[in-house]
């Protein structure tokens, strides 16, 4: 497995990183089909797959439901080898997420993701944007905090999740990080992307796939269209793209995340 570094943080990460929503939460999701939340077995059996495959990076949110808290027990014993990426702002209850980005709701959220986590500290912190406040006054107050954190030594870099470019540009000013939408049918961040590898930021990517949907065009696709994988050609676009540090793929099938490590590597 490539490792890259992560912007100037010091860290270098997976090209491939792992997403475990599917690990916690099986409520408003976008996956075709929705999702089923794997048994603990399974669970080992992924992080198991992650650890053999060369995946270093791991992506979790408190809006995961109890991703954070799994993970925590999952990564037991090992946790050094791992680059842990949480994020604030975002829980999900009853059906319906929640947003709150004010600088005691930072600080309390990453403190109880270090216990969920059974860390002392997490690698990176992002915040888990709405689409608003990437782009509102309150941004900066938010980030005033998890500069502090970061200070404090519980968190080693911070960045955004963003869901619009003039957000994910603002974010450059004076986060690490970058976490934007990049595949063949959403290509508005590469100007993200360009920026931040200019500035020596870290960039991760999220939906590289779709959430999905890539692997039903694969299914769905007809003898003669076959010779073409959504999928493998997905993943060569957004591994491929100068700029990009890692890949997050949200899965909970061994099969399916070693499949996905081949193609991003042209096997």
């Amino acid at each position: 497995m490539e490792l890259r570094p992560l912007g100037s943080t010091g860290l270098a990460v997976s090209v491939i990183g792992l997403g475990t929503v599917k690990l916690g939460r099986d409520q408003g999701v976008k996956y075709p089909g929705g999702t089923r939340i794997p048994s603990d077995d399974e669970a080992k059996s992924l992080i198991s797959a992650a650890t053999s495959l060369g995946i270093t990076l791991i992506d979790t949110a408190p809006a995961y439901g109890t991703s954070e808290s799994r993970l925590g027990s999952l990564l037991a014993g090992h946790r050094d080898r791992w680059t842990i990426v949480t994020k604030v702002g975002e829980e999900f209850q009853d059906g319906l997420s929640r947003f709150d980005f004010t600088p005691p709701a930072v600080r309390t959220s990453v403190e109880r993701s270090l216990i969920r986590l059974r860390t002392d500290r997490v690698e990176c912190v992002l915040i888990h944007s709405d689409g608003l406040v990437e782009n509102a006054p309150e941004l900066d107050e938010t980030i005033d905090e998890l500069e502090h954190l970061k200070s404090r030594g519980l968190i080693r870099s911070f960045g955004a999740s963003t869901k619009t470019v003039t957000g994910g540009l603002r974010a450059l000013d004076r986060c690490d990080v970058v976490m934007v939408t990049l595949n063949p049918g959403a290509k508005d961040d590469l100007a993200v992307i360009a920026e931040a590898k200019w500035r020596s930021k870290g960039v991760l990517i999220k939906k590289a796939l779709a959430s999905g949907h890539a692997a039903v065009a694969r299914e769905n696709a007809g003898p003669a269209a076959q010779a073409t994988d959504p999928v493998a050609e997905a993943l060569r676009f957004a591994t491929g793209t100068p700029g990009v540090s890692s890949v997050i793929v949200g899965t909970s099938s061994p099969a399916h995340l070693a499949a996905n490590c081949r193609a991003a590597a042209g096997e």
